[in-house]
C-alpha cells in the first residue's frame, strides 16, 4: 500500500472499475485480428489489384491509387449536391473516383489517380466477402475507364 493510501485507509485504485476486466490488447499484434477497418480495408484494395496490376502494369504505370475515408462534398445549393466527371457512384453516393492528371494550382503536373471511397463501399457491402467482391469490380470500372476500354476486357482473361 502507497504511503497516501495507508494514511487515508483506503484500497489502492485499480483499473478494474466496474468489473469488466484488464484493459489492453486482447490479440497479438502479430495476428490478422488486430489490424483496423482501415488496414483490412486497404488490404482488400491491393488484393483486388493485383490481378488487374499483373496484366495491365504498363498501362497503369502512371496512375496512383488512393482511399479516402468519404468523398468530399461540394455543394451547388443546399438540397443538391451535384459529383464531377469520373466519380462512380451508386445511389447518389460515390463509391470510387478517377482523377484525371493534370496540373495542380502550383502549376506543378499530377498523375492519374484513382480515388476509393471505404466507407460508402463498407456500407455497400454485406459481409467480408461481398466487400472483396464490390472492391474488385469498382476497381475494374476506374481502371476501365482510365484506359477508355470496356470493364471486360479488363476483367475479362
Amino acid at each position: 500500500m502507497s504511503t497516501a493510501n495507508r494514511l487515508t485507509g483506503r484500497a489502492p485504485r485499480r483499473r478494474d472499475r466496474r468489473g469488466r476486466g484488464l484493459r489492453g490488447l486482447m490479440y497479438p499484434v502479430s495476428t490478422p485480428a488486430f489490424r483496423t477497418r482501415a488496414e483490412r480495408f486497404d488490404a482488400k484494395v491491393l488484393e483486388a489489384l493485383e490481378p488487374i496490376e499483373a496484366r495491365w502494369g504498363p498501362e497503369l504505370a502512371d496512375v496512383d491509387l488512393a482511399v479516402d475515408d468519404v468523398p468530399a462534398v461540394d455543394r451547388t445549393s443546399p438540397d443538391e449536391v451535384v459529383w464531377g466527371t469520373g466519380v462512380l457512384a451508386d445511389v447518389g453516393v460515390p463509391l470510387a473516383h478517377l482523377v484525371p492528371a493534370g496540373v495542380d494550382s502550383a502549376g506543378l503536373p499530377t498523375r492519374a489517380r484513382i480515388v476509393l471511397y471505404r466507407r460508402p463501399l463498407e456500407a455497400r457491402a454485406t459481409g467480408g466477402e461481398d466487400l472483396a467482391d464490390l472492391v474488385h469490380e469498382v476497381l475494374v470500372e476506374q481502371v476501365a475507364e482510365y484506359l477508355n476500354i470496356e470493364p471486360d476486357a479488363v476483367d475479362g482473361g
